[in-house]
Parts: structure tokens; sequence; C-alpha cells
């Protein structure tokens, strides 16, 4: 079957790339377009390593398909602060000290950027939730949860 041609605008930026049907979301962001913020994990949708945002809607990219993509507006962890410096999000996880391995935290800090896009005054109970789809080996959620709540502050929720 021969690669079909999608547009997508990742990050505010317009691409244009053939892809194969079978490549993820995923795939396409960190091989084609060079973006490596986001992880495959798991690759099977279960540890929110890889999460970005579909038009609004948070989605795990190893399982979504990127020609499912064609026409998206892709927001990833590279989005979200960037040029500016840290993101307040950014900025209370590494204040909270909840990062360790780094592996599932652009995964983690693009929920929680989604979550406080929706709800900019959560509960704890609201961030857990939340987050219920991204693992962590490392940290506990203790200091994340911490993090996300002080985000929520320092943005004025």
């Amino acid at each position: 079957m021969p690669k079909q041609l999608i547009r997508l605008v990742v990050n505010g930026e317009g691409h244009e790339v053939a892809v194969e049907p079978w490549w993820s979301l995923l795939h396409v962001v960190r091989e084609v377009i060079g973006l490596t913020g986001s992880k495959e994990g798991c690759g099977t949708g279960d540890c929110g390593a890889c999460s970005m945002i579909v038009n609004g809607r948070l989605v795990t990219s190893c399982i979504f398909l990127a020609l499912e993509a064609d026409g998206a507006q892709v927001t990833t962890i590279e989005g979200i602060g960037g040029d500016k410096g840290l993101h307040p999000i950014q900025q209370a996880f590494v204040e909270e000290g909840a990062v360790q391995c780094g592996y599932c935290i652009p995964g983690m800090i693009v929920a929680a950027y989604d979550l406080l896009r929706q709800n900019p005054r959560p509960t704890l109970e609201e961030i857990r939730y939340a987050l219920a789809g991204n693992l962590c080996r490392c940290t506990g959620y203790t200091k994340i949860y911490q993090a996300v709540l002080r985000a929520a502050e320092m943005m004025g929720g």
C-alpha cells in the first residue's frame, strides 16, 4: 500500500508528511518531524509517556494512527513552554522535585496541561483522575500531584 500524504500542525508549525497507513502519530512526530520529547513506554496506550493533545483531546499517540491526525492541531511537550522558558507546570515539577528518571514526565506534563486548560482549580482527586493514564515507576506520584496543585496556584487557579 502506498504512503498517504497528511497535513498537520504540530506546536503551531505546519507539516506535510507521507505516512504508511500503520504509522502512529508518535512515530511521525519523533521519527519524521524530529520532536523527541514524547516517549514510547509501552506501545499499547497504557503508560501515557507518549501523551499529546490532538484537536483539544488528550491522546496516547503510540496507538493513535497518524492518518487520524490529518488536518489536526497537535500539541506535544515541546509546545508547552518552549522559547519563552518553562511553563508554570514545568517550573512546578522542578520546584516540587516531581522529576526523577524523567521518562514519564513529558506525558505527565501534557496531561496536567490538558487538565489545567479545562479546570484551572482542580482538587487532588481530580488531578489523580486526570493523571490516571500516566504511569510512573520512580516517584510514587505524591510529588507529581503536589506539582500540579502548585502549577494551578502559579497560573492563578
